[in-house]
């Protein structure tokens, strides 16, 4: 079940660029940007605080940008901070807000009222694969033992993920299971907020396996705190060749979850433009790809109307496959 390769192949035909490590850091007279504040609508150590912070350290350490701070603000799925950005729009022309795939599934499922549709849309930026983790001191080693424990005692497997019910981490689990021929409905899903809280129900016990982003688990699997036994990419990432991936397994899942950037509604055409350059002139310098080889991600580079265009054809996409699964 090789869904959203559509997904990935727009990731793919959007991203025609080629990155040095030898391309020189930009110098002060060649900032772009004073300073950015970054909203991150979840908690620390999830996707989205590693997406915000990881972007912020490229952009200031290469001098497109003078200075970058960043504010933590969960709630609602992500609409907390979705809302307040639109509600406090003209004193937040300084603010880029990260998202990613959950903007359009909340969207779809009612989880905020708001969309896409109703920010100022920056540029998509990167792609991080999605995993499925488990303690590496426990018993399940790959994605098939995982099925098999579930399918012995389903009430007694639960999979922890970042997301609410029917978001993303919940979606690409299902995905797993369907392909796997369990049943993706009955799979008992426990939604944390943030990568951190996941990882933490993972050791704990709380939950026997965790859906989230590659990135969120890279470190922990080489500390040897959690195994990492399933990428939904199609082969072995080089920022981690020891995880395997789904399809490898005879699991026939891949997919990939874009992140990127949206500003308040109404922002002045001169500030998006400012804001689209510096992100731009970023995956020419070599402290992005330290970021980005560092974290597993992906190159994306959607910005503007491109991103637009993207956006509502994964709303497409994403709205069949929840239907398929029961979701929506």
């Amino acid at each position: 079940m090789a869904i959203f390769n559509l997904t990935r192949r727009a990731f793919v035909a959007s991203t025609a660029m080629t990155l040095s490590l030898g391309s020189p850091a930009f110098a002060d007279g060649d900032q772009v940007v004073d300073s950015i504040h970054f909203l991150i609508p979840g908690g620390a150590g999830g996707g989205w605080d590693g997406t915000a912070r990881g972007t912020g350290e490229a952009l200031t350490k290469s001098g497109l940008v003078g200075k970058a701070s960043y504010e933590n603000m969960s709630g609602g799925g992500g609409g907390k901070a979705i809302g307040y950005l639109i509600e406090n729009a003209n004193s937040n022309h300084g603010t880029l807000m990260v998202n990613s795939t959950p903007i359009v599934i909340r969207s779809l499922t009612g989880v905020f009222p708001q969309s896409f549709r109703d920010l100022t849309l920056v540029a998509g930026t990167i792609g991080d694969y999605a995993a499925l983790v488990v303690d590496a001191d426990g018993p399940i080693q790959d994605v098939n033992g995982l099925i098999e424990a579930f399918n012995a005692d389903p009430n007694g497997t639960a999979v922890g993920g970042g997301s609410v019910p029917g978001g993303m981490d919940h979606l690409v689990a299902a995905m797993v299971f369907q392909a796997a021929g369990a049943d993706p409905v009955a799979m008992k899903y426990v939604p944390y907020d943030g990568g951190g809280a996941t990882m933490a129900g993972l050791l704990s016990g709380e939950v026997q396996a965790v859906s989230t982003g590659f990135s969120e688990a890279v470190e922990l699997a080489k500390a040897g705190e959690v195994r990492i036994i399933g990428v939904t990419a199609e082969e072995r990432v080089p920022a981690y060749e020891d995880a395997p991936t789904m399809v490898e397994q005879g699991n026939d899942t891949t997919f990939v979850n874009w992140r990127g950037f949206f500003a308040a509604p109404g922002l002045p055409d001169d500030k998006l433009v400012v804001y689209q350059d510096a992100i731009a002139k970023m995956y020419d310098t070599p402290e992005w790809v330290e970021v980005r080889d560092r974290n597993g991600w992906v190159d994306i580079h959607n910005p503007g109307d491109d991103f637009r265009t993207f956006l509502e054809n994964q709303e497409q996409v994403i709205g069949d496959l929840m239907r398929k699964l029961g979701f929506l």
